[in-house]
């Protein structure tokens, strides 16, 4: 996944059906000495539960926790789409402008406070590690740099089969991830995982190798491909991004009943368009273990 140089102003076209982060806070400086428990947070994505298609898909989100040992306040961080799912995942199509619109940002929100009966009534709440107030603050400035360079949502992992070892095209970048890559830096910094078992939700396209179609200005602009173009903008007119997250699975199986008729998907990925020549099983939705990380420093015992 691409890094960027800067995050860009958001237009004023994208719109969210709930405000971002409402109640976010900065990152507060520990003291050096405080001990901090970190806490691994997961639960359904309860508009999935009541879904009546989509009850049995294990869909999870992931947040992090930490509790001062010093003062004695928790706090939650977690990372999400700026504009909910469907814009992160299907562009708008306006009849003013050639392009695909994009309204695709993910970032991370640290709040005050855990809710403890959300986590553990519906998912988990679990103590992973335990760290130094020092190696919070390290993690503090690495989550300013991740936000800053790491700012486009993507849903889909694209892999050529659903073999363990099979070649991953494109990786996801979503609130799991940042879960993972926040673990891997805490280890890196010296955190010692406790040995649990930890599973996360991916949506998985599968195809063969993609082909790739160039950018918006490539494909859009004055000199573009016409054809291309109009086949792009024929692919995702069926899906409507703003919209609840029921209605988005609804237009995920739409999108399920393409790929599978016509064998092709059109991703735009790092403000790129590729072609994937989709192959059964086409789409997946699992649930599976990735563990704990181990740091790179030397460390003894849990």
């Amino acid at each position: 996944h691409r890094r960027f140089d800067y995050r860009p102003k958001t237009d004023p076209y994208c719109q969210a059906r709930y405000t971002f982060c409402p109640t976010g806070s900065a990152i507060p400086v520990m003291k050096e000495e405080d001990v901090i428990e970190v806490y691994r947070l997961q639960a359904p994505v309860w508009e999935f539960k009541y879904g009546d298609l989509l009850g049995h898909l294990k869909i999870m989100h992931d947040a992090v926790g930490f509790k001062s040992s010093l003062t004695g306040k928790n706090y939650t961080m977690e990372w999400y789409e700026l504009f909910q799912l469907g814009n992160c995942t299907f562009p708008h199509l306006r009849p003013d402008m050639e392009a695909p619109f994009w309204c695709n940002q993910g970032a991370a929100c640290f709040y005050e406070g855990i809710d403890d009966a959300h986590w553990k009534a519906n998912g988990t709440l679990i103590l992973v590690t335990t760290i130094s107030g020092a190696m919070f603050n390290e993690m503090a400035q690495w989550v300013k740099y991740d936000n800053e360079t790491g700012i486009y949502y993507e849903t889909w992992t694209v892999q050529a089969s659903p073999d363990k070892n099979s070649t991953v095209w494109f990786d996801s970048y979503e609130c799991s991830k940042f879960i993972l890559r926040t673990y891997q830096k805490l280890a890196d910094l010296g955190a010692v995982f406790k040995k649990i078992q930890t599973n996360y939700t991916s949506i998985i396209l599968f195809s063969g190798e993609p082909i790739y179609l160039g950018n918006e200005t490539s494909i859009f602009g004055p000199q573009g491909n016409k054809t291309l173009a109009a086949a792009i903008r024929d692919f995702y007119n069926p899906f409507k991004p703003h919209q609840s997250v029921r209605e988005f699975f609804v237009d995920l199986f739409k999108i399920i009943d393409r790929v599978i008729l016509n064998h092709q998907f059109y991703l735009f990925y790092n403000l790129e368009y590729w072609f994937l020549p989709m192959k059964s099983p086409y789409l997946k939705i699992i649930y599976e273990e990735v563990p704990l990380p181990v740091g790179s420093k030397a460390s003894f015992g849990v």
